[in-house]
């Protein structure tokens, strides 16, 4: 839709905030626990457990030393014949031995007594003989080593906090073992479809998607009366694969099937299988499909089954497979081995199935590939229908608008235009949404922020109005180019300016439709170069575009004289990591030589419709100087009206048409006259 920066950004998944209850009190008390467990732990290993303030240990020949000089004030004895003797509070020398040998002692000292009963008369002589000189007692007490507590808290609760601590964490990993913590780290986390709950999605609440609703809904039908089809002969597919780009209601189309059929549904994501242990992967397939037939007939729903369903033998780790290998192969013994698997009917949802083994895609393990493709015209106009249900929206709103001016928009895009419009409305303190809170919503998604605070030159601003202006006019002069909206020069995302369009959704695109898009992407660089004779970095987005619609023309749809009706296209991108071509190297050269010159005729072809409406670019350029922004009318005013129909408004002319019909087709009831209270009844039969 957007010239320069066509990229749609997706919105970003926020991180759910810890509430009361829900994770903030549980990362507390974790955190508490494993502070206690490392401090005690550590305590026990590294602590001093008995005395941390023991200056030292001593033999028992120097205890008695040391009160023999007067230098013990107290002694206390333990029943495990360890005694701790407290220096008196000042410096001093001991002398005692043969020789004089200098000592400094203070704080307590420990040694080993020989037996209590031989300790305890020792100190009874010495405090004796220190009672007749008239000297202080030595104080001498006799105490348990230890109580129970003391022993309970050293030696055992250590190692109970041990336990917890492993205990914890059997359970509290749900990422590893899931429910059964890490002993069940080999069970299923399957969500079990509750069919009872009040806001299930059924069919109704998916909008578009006629074809693949039907098919899933046949699965439905079967499941809740099978015996229509198994009176004939008939039997249900085995799986379904929906395949699409993100964001087309894959999911979505599952929970509608788990809405409405009366059946146990359950659902995993792919990446749920693998883990970081070996064997974990195929344990949980084998689990999930056995509690599938336990509970048949039931359907087990994989989402983003590429996760583990990639081809095998591509990035082949040396030594055997890895464990993402290991789980496909069970799941495709499951799906299709010796056992049976009568009951169980598989949907699973992928964007990427052509990177999905062959194996997982034949016939008997996905009997279907549905395709979910992105919403039309009429499919928007229904998903818009959906999504505006809870918005309150004014008389300016037209869904017929609002489809035609997002094409390409997949539902997730709708739904998050519809969101933007809302909160632009309410950013701007209105009650409700308008039809421009739309358009700004849309320019937000896929042009991105408008940068006001981006200052620019006159210089600046009057060569992107030119560039700008060249997009607009031959886009105008061009039948099969994309219709224009609107221009503008004001900055957004990383594009300096920008020239709206509406995408022509054709079925099928010639060579016609593709050489006028070329044209119109050229006509920035050829106003440039034309009028301002200089050539700038704008238009990079331009020029990638137009050499990758040149090179396909040549190389994938056979249209250059000098590669008639040749492509070298690869569907299974084959060649995609490889370093080879399915070309020569003559035909590389060929194919380089045919882009440049298509490019070429069409920049040539760009320049001549700008000379012939020179005076028109000029007033459109100093129209976007003076107020930025642009529309079709305003270039209506200028060029004058464009002549050609777009195919947007060619399809709701259709769509009106088809309306009409159906409903003139509707049979009309028969209704009784009413009877005239001033007539008689038998004037009324006559």
């Amino acid at each position: 839709m957007a010239e320069k920066n066509t990229n749609k950004r997706q919105p970003q998944r926020r991180q759910p905030v810890m509430q009361n209850g829900q994770g903030g009190p549980r990362r507390w008390i974790s955190l508490l626990f494993y502070t206690m467990a490392f401090v005690l732990l550590g305590w026990y290993m590294f602590g001093d457990r008995e005395n941390a303030g023991a200056s030292k240990e001593l033999s028992y020949t120097k205890l008695t030393a040391y009160i023999e000089a007067n230098a013990i004030e107290k002694i206390e004895v333990a029943d495990d014949l360890q005694a701790k003797a407290t220096v008196k509070p000042h410096s001093y020398t001991i002398v005692f031995g043969t020789q004089a040998e200098g000592e400094r002692a203070r704080g307590i000292l420990r040694t080993q007594v020989p037996s209590i009963d031989e300790f305890s008369k020792y100190m009874d002589s010495v405090n004796a003989v220190r009672k007749e000189n008239g000297k202080a007692l030595i104080d001498v007490s006799y105490t348990r080593s230890h109580d129970y507590w003391y022993l309970i808290l050293v030696n055992i609760l250590p190692f109970v906090l041990i336990v917890l601590f492993f205990v914890y964490m059997s359970r509290g990993i749900a990422g590893s073992g899931g429910p059964g913590g890490i002993f069940g780290v080999g069970k299923a986390q399957a969500q079990l479809f509750d069919k009872d709950k009040k806001d299930k999605v059924t069919f109704a609440d998916v909008a578009g998607l006629y074809g693949a609703k039907q098919e899933v809904q046949e699965i439905v039908e079967f499941l809740k009366n099978s015996k229509k089809y198994t009176e004939i002969g008939a039997k249900i597919p085995k799986g379904a694969l929906l395949v699409g780009p993100p964001g087309t209601g894959k999911t979505l189309l599952a929970k509608a099937v788990a809405g409405e059929a009366d059946v146990p549904f359950f659902s995993m994501s792919g990446s749920d299988f693998v883990e970081m242990f070996v064997g974990v992967g195929a344990s949980r397939v084998r689990d999930l499909f056995r509690q599938a037939k336990e509970k048949a007939p039931a359907i087990i729903f994989i989402d983003e089954i590429d996760a583990i369903g990639r081809a095998r033998g591509k990035n082949v780790i040396t030594g055997g497979n890895d464990e993402r290998e290991s789980t496909l192969n069970q799941l495709l013994t499951e799906m299709d081995g010796f056992g049976t698997n009568s009951g169980v009917i598989i949907l699973a949802a992928t964007n990427r199935a052509d990177v999905l083994d062959a194996a997982l895609l034949r016939a008997g393990r996905f009997d279907r590939q549905i395709h979910v493709e992105l919403p039309d015209l009429q499919e928007r106009k229904e998903i818009f229908q959906v999504h505006l249900r809870p918005i309150k929206t004014d008389e300016t709103v037209d869904l017929d608008f609002l489809s035609k001016q997002t094409p390409g928009f997949s539902g997730a895009d709708i739904a998050n235009v519809c969101n933007e419009a809302a909160l632009i409305a309410a950013r701007g303190g209105r009650k409700k949404v308008s039809k421009q809170d739309f358009m700004d919503a849309v320019d937000r998604i896929v042009g991105g922020l408008e940068r006001k605070n981006k200052i620019m030159t006159e210089e600046e601003k009057r060569s992107i109005a030119f560039h700008e202006a060249g997009h607009a006019t031959i886009s105008w002069m061009l039948r099969w180019a994309n219709p224009l909206v609107k221009v503008t020069i004001v900055p957004r995302g990383m594009a300096l300016g920008a020239a709206w369009y509406l995408p022509e959704e054709r079925q099928l695109t010639n060579e016609e439709h593709i050489l006028d898009e070329l044209c119109s992407l050229l006509g920035g660089r050829a106003a440039e170069q034309l009028f301002l004779n200089q050539t700038s970095t704008g238009a990079l987005n331009d020029l990638e575009r137009a050499t990758k619609q040149a090179y396909a023309m040549v190389a994938y749809y056979g249209m250059s004289d000098k590669l008639k009706d040749v492509s070298f296209y690869d569907s299974t991108g084959r060649y995609d990591y490889g370093f080879t071509k399915p070309y020569s190297d003559n035909t590389a050269d060929l194919i380089d030589k045919e882009t440049q010159r298509i490019i070429a005729d069409q920049m040539a072809r760009a320049k001549q419709i700008l000379t012939e409406h020179a005076e028109g670019h000029h007033q459109l350029a100093q129209l976007l100087i003076e107020r930025e922004v642009i529309t079709s009318d305003d270039v209506a005013r200028i060029l004058g009206p464009r002549p050609w129909k777009s195919r947007g408004d060619e399809l709701l002319e259709v769509n009106a048409a088809i309306a009409e019909a159906e409903k003139a087709a509707k049979p009309k009831r028969n209704r009784k006259p009413k009877s005239n209270p001033q007539t008689p009844l038998q004037e009324e039969k006559g």
